[in-house]
């Protein structure tokens, strides 16, 4: 088992004067990555969230343009023949995918750009980008993990079996990432984020011993 890598360049305090970084942050389906990066845009000027293109339906309470721009299959292959993406993947049946104009544009303004992707998509931007960190979010057991999808209340048992599925296969590349993050404690965990982006280190890191009995949980064949 890896141990996960380090920054070679951390995280400063933010500075509008200068470029902005990328910042990737993965997690399985239902880890909590999307609200634990929202809550991260709301408390930091600084920051922005680069908002996804997904041939998806919407879902209730999602706008256009605001969760994601919701495409068609043909419009969103005409942008990747014209090479508009920085990284896109097929994510259960959908395609999902982040444009470069859209990151570029944040980056040149000074501002830190989050990307709320899978590890497909972190990998894509691992390797377009060599200076961008990446963050991996991990849930405290696979029963928590079950609780959180279908406390959605928005999708069918079998997309729920579907996305359970998938969640030790998406864990497994936890050693990708730059830094791994437990998300059993909400605040405490925004706080973890928030110490990474700002000063290249979590305020609280998973020790060795606490992380391989996670993964030993959560990888093990059922």
């Amino acid at each position: 088992m890896s141990k996960p890598r380090t920054l070679s360049n951390p995280g400063t305090e933010s500075n509008t004067d200068q470029v902005g970084n990328v910042f990737v942050i993965a997690a399985p389906s239902g880890g909590g990555k999307t609200t634990l990066t929202r809550a991260l845009i709301d408390q930091d000027d600084c920051l922005r969230l680069s908002v996804s293109h997904t041939t998806r339906p919407a879902r209730p309470g999602e706008s256009h343009g605001v969760h994601y721009f919701f495409v068609n299959e043909s419009e969103f292959e005409s942008l990747i023949e014209q090479q508009a993406f920085l990284e896109y993947a097929l994510v259960f049946d959908d395609y999902k995918g982040t444009t470069r104009a859209a990151v570029e544009q944040q980056i040149a303004n000074g501002y830190h750009v989050l990307l709320d992707i899978d590890w497909q998509g972190a990998r894509q931007v691992r390797l377009a980008i060599p200076g961008s960190h990446s963050i991996f979010i991990l849930p405290p057991s696979l029963e928590v993990l079950k609780e959180r999808l279908a406390g959605r209340g928005q999708d069918s048992e079998k997309e729920i079996a579907k996305r359970m599925s998938k969640a030790r296969s998406e864990i497994s590349h936890w050693d990708e990432f730059d830094f791994v993050v437990i998300n059993d404690d909400f605040q405490e965990t925004l706080k973890n984020l928030q110490s990474i982006i700002k000063k290249g280190k979590p305020v609280n890191p998973v020790s060795r011993e606490k992380l391989e009995t996670l993964l030993a949980e959560l990888l093990e064949d059922r």
